[in-house]
């Protein structure tokens, strides 16, 4: 199962699936990264590398007490972009998955692009 390990000992599952571009997937509350599958599998088939993440506390990530707010969320996204060395990657958040990108973007990204999603699951237009 692949994770990375944060600084504060928490370890992050993700899906890394293809090639080229990568575009980073940040699902909502209480979602995980297979909520992404539809839109990994059609992207990667698109000619991009595709990752998804379940955020601390969700899925198979580690079950935290502490850090379970944006800026801790944003820290783990950064981990996991320089962990898999991404350059210019799109990331696409869906509700709480927009806020992590959006402090992500705005705090720490260099050389990104976002595409926060609104009040509904992205499926195909996303």
């Amino acid at each position: 199962m692949p994770t990375i390990t944060t600084k504060d000992g928490t370890q992050i599952y993700y899906k890394d699936w293809g090639s080229g571009q990568p575009i980073v997937f940040s699902h909502g509350w209480p979602l995980t990264a297979d909520d992404w599958d539809g839109q990994m599998l059609f992207f990667g088939q698109h000619g991009y590398r595709v990752i998804a993440h379940d955020r601390r506390g969700h899925g198979r990530s580690t079950q935290t007490w502490d850090g379970n707010e944006m800026n801790t969320y944003a820290d783990d996204l950064a981990a996991l972009t320089e962990k898999l060395d991404l350059k210019d990657a799109i990331h696409v958040g869906h509700s709480t998955g927009g806020g992590e990108v959006a402090r992500y973007i705005g705090g720490m990204a260099r050389n990104a692009s976002a595409w926060p999603c609104s009040s509904a699951p992205c499926r195909r237009s996303c």
